[in-house]
C-alpha cells in the first residue's frame, strides 16, 4: 500500500436512541445513531408485514382481468 494516501483509522464508540452501545473501527470518530440491530425491526421480528392478499386485490382492481 502507498503511504500517507490513507485517512486515519481509530477505534469509537457507537451509541444509538435506544440507549445500546459498541465499539467499532472509523475513520470519523464517536458515532450517534437513531438505530441499530438491537432495535431495528428487521432484526427484532417485529416488521410489519404487508398482506399478501391485500396487494394482490389491489393489483386487480387496478388492473383487472380484460375481456377480449
Amino acid at each position: 500500500m502507498k503511504q500517507d494516501i490513507h485517512p486515519q483509522y481509530f477505534g469509537a464508540t457507537v451509541s444509538c436512541a435506544c440507549g445500546n452501545t459498541f465499539e467499532t473501527g472509523t475513520t470519523v470518530g464517536n458515532l450517534n445513531v437513531d438505530i441499530c440491530g438491537a432495535c431495528h425491526p428487521f432484526y427484532t421480528g417485529k416488521q410489519k408485514r404487508v398482506s399478501e392478499a391485500g396487494q394482490v386485490e389491489k393489483f386487480r382492481r387496478k388492473y383487472g382481468r380484460r375481456r377480449k
